[in-house]
């Protein structure tokens, strides 16, 4: 039990650390304007959030270009989809920028650009979009997220009542 305690306890520790480093890095670069295209790393999860996370690249400007994806290794369907979808893009351009929606597996993707942003490696804007079926609370993924992501994007009013850092754009899915 006293072990738990002390990993809790420094989980806890890291993640205000990450916190505080985001927020002093966020103050140094959001004077930077962005003048080139966005790669973009998609978090892919099975199902309904596949659906999803295809809708809303379909909806992008070309200029979030290349996309690169992590989903399951025994998230076929999702494979298969994702590579239907790339066949008809194929675009070469610099920065960086993850979309994600809600699968747990994008929590440590984006804690990880988090941390290459902590240690001045690399710049990675995180937009998250909160799943549409995501009515009056926040997903566990969401949750974590609030508050490392860059956008966090709520597609119900009682959501961005609850949360004020996110922003409201109705349905987008």
């Amino acid at each position: 039990m006293d072990a738990l305690r002390a990993v809790l306890g420094a989980a806890a520790l890291l993640l205000l650390l990450l916190a505080t480093a985001r927020l002093l890095l966020a103050r140094r670069n959001s004077s930077r304007p962005r003048t080139a295209p966005l790669s973009l790393l998609v978090v892919a999860g099975s199902g309904g959030h596949t659906t999803e996370i295809l809708r809303l690249l379909s909806s992008l400007s070309q200029s979030y270009s290349p996309r690169h994806y992590v989903f399951a290794d025994t998230d076929k369907m999702s494979e298969d989809k994702i590579c239907s979808f790339e066949q008809k893009r194929a675009e070469t351009f610099s920065n960086s920028q993850i979309l994600c929606n809600g699968p747990g597996t994008c929590v440590p993707v984006c804690l990880s650009a988090l941390f290459l942003g902590i240690l001045a490696l690399k710049k990675v804007i995180i937009v998250y979009v909160e799943s549409i079926c995501r009515v009056e609370t926040l997903s566990l993924s969401g949750k974590i997220l609030y508050y490392f992501s860059d956008y966090f994007i709520v597609q119900w009013p009682a959501l961005k009542e609850k949360y004020p850092k996110s922003v409201y754009l109705g349905r987008i899915v």
